[in-house]
């Protein structure tokens, strides 16, 4: 069977069991056509994508912060009016950690009357601090409502408005839009006991759009989702947003629950562990007649640019939030990335030829290398997929982690007056030998 029918037959199956009327997928890789397709609707079809709307919202704040309108500890309260909570930073509202309510005040799902921009912040002064900041994870759609405010006003002009040209745009995302087009697709609420399905009415989601408020296709999403995992490849100028940036949304700040460790939440991105070291980085949405799920894949055998997104027009078939993992799963399964041969590369620095090997610290035994034109370390004992210790030059002697094991801390450089070979490293402080000694020795 070929991929593409693997990846159909997955998605038939959540149709079908799912009860959804209308359903579309795709599938992004750099290596690989664009895979799309539909059921009950054309794959070109546009949805209502609800919160994946807030992982945009959350690249136009990082966007702020890396063009120097913010920071993430600020309190939004020195960047917006408000009457109430100006206290709670940027930070805690990004990573839902702020203890806000979950919603603005007042019975937003039951009468479907939702504030404009002027009255959501007024009645902040009547919306809840549930919890202490910080305390445990709180989803809060107010939250993310306010920081789309903050990037209108930080912006002047709209969120919207900052949405299309700083994002939208950039990366050609023509079938993602603040208002349905004419490709838009009903909604429904299937019913429990019987295969009827009941439309259910628009909803424009005003001053709380920042959180919840995009249309988009199957394809644009999965594009969106590639990006979300791999910047590198999707905008390498980082005209969008720099892969560094990225990286920090993506680490975990906390747990969706405390007792099952099944997902994070980064800085508005959930993040999904599979196994094996593999994540899957993205947001799932839901709004009344809609829910939709959008994932991008790092880790493992994952080829570049690799992300999946399924749209659903039923409110209750929750099939669709798994199947955009089943889809990159299989992808990776039944059409793994091409392995690119070993090439000889560059010998290491002359100053630094005398790190290179086996080193003792703490009673452990740790390989430094040269790969990919930097300095490298690993514990002998680590497995072969966890990624290695990075180094960057700071001076002759003096060395910065870029990445993984102490990352950010120092690597000093002791030599032999007499041969100037390496003789001792001090890494984080802790001291390196090249035998196994004691804190004492």
């Amino acid at each position: 069977m070929r991929v593409g029918e693997r990846l159909e037959r997955l998605a038939a199956r959540a149709q079908r069991d799912g009860r959804i009327p209308a359903l579309t997928v795709a599938v992004h890789r750099a290596d690989r056509p664009l895979w799309t397709h539909g059921i009950g609707a054309e794959p070109e079809a546009q949805f209502r994508i609800g919160s994946i709307t807030k992982t945009f919202t959350a690249v136009l704040v990082l966007q702020c912060r890396d063009d120097g309108l913010l920071d993430l500890d600020d309190p939004v309260g020195r960047h917006l009016d408000v009457p109430a909570h100006g206290e709670l930073t940027v930070r805690r509202l990004l990573s839902h950690t702020s203890g806000l309510q979950r919603e603005p005040f007042g019975d937003v799902w039951d009468n479907l009357r939702v504030p404009d921009a002027q009255r959501l912040l007024t009645d902040l002064e009547r919306a809840e601090r549930v919890l202490p900041p910080g305390r445990r994870y709180h989803y809060s759609n107010l939250g993310v409502a306010l920081l789309g405010q903050l990037v209108g006003r930080l912006r002047g002009g709209t969120w919207g408005q900052a949405l299309a040209e700083r994002i939208l745009e950039p990366l050609d995302l023509t079938g993602i839009t603040v208002q349905p087009t004419g490709a838009a697709v009903q909604g429904y609420l299937v019913d429990a006991y019987s295969d009827h399905a009941r439309p259910e009415p628009p909803v424009d989601f005003d001053a709380v759009g920042p959180a919840a408020q995009l249309w988009g296709t199957a394809a644009d999403l999965a594009r969106w989702a590639a990006f979300l995992a791999d910047p590198g490849e999707m905008d390498p100028n980082g005209t969008v947003l720099a892969a560094a940036t990225l990286d920090e949304m993506r680490w975990p700040h906390t747990v969706t629950d405390e007792a099952l460790w099944a997902a994070g939440f980064g800085l508005g991105l959930i993040v999904v562990p599979r196994g094996d070291r593999v994540v899957h980085v993205g947001h799932d949405g839901a709004m009344p007649g809609f829910l939709a799920a959008a994932y991008g894949r790092r880790g493992g055998d994952a080829p570049p640019a690799l992300g999946a997104a399924a749209l659903g027009s039923s409110g209750t078939g929750t099939q669709v939030f798994e199947l955009p993992h089943a889809l990159l799963s299989a992808a990776v399964e039944h059409e793994p990335a091409r392995i690119e041969p070993w090439r000889p590369g560059p010998a290491a620095p002359e100053h630094l030829r005398s790190v290179l090997g086996r080193w003792w610290g703490e009673g452990y035994e740790y390989v430094f290398s040269w790969h990919d034109g930097a300095l490298q370390a690993r514990g002998a004992a680590d497995p072969a997929g966890r990624p290695p210790a990075v180094f960057a030059q700071v001076e002759p002697d003096l060395l910065r982690t870029q990445s993984g094991r102490e990352a950010g801390e120092l690597l000093r450089l002791t030599r032999d007056p007499a041969t100037g070979e390496v003789v001792r490293l001090h890494w984080a402080t802790y001291r390196f030998t090249r035998d196994q000694q004691t804190f004492g020795d």
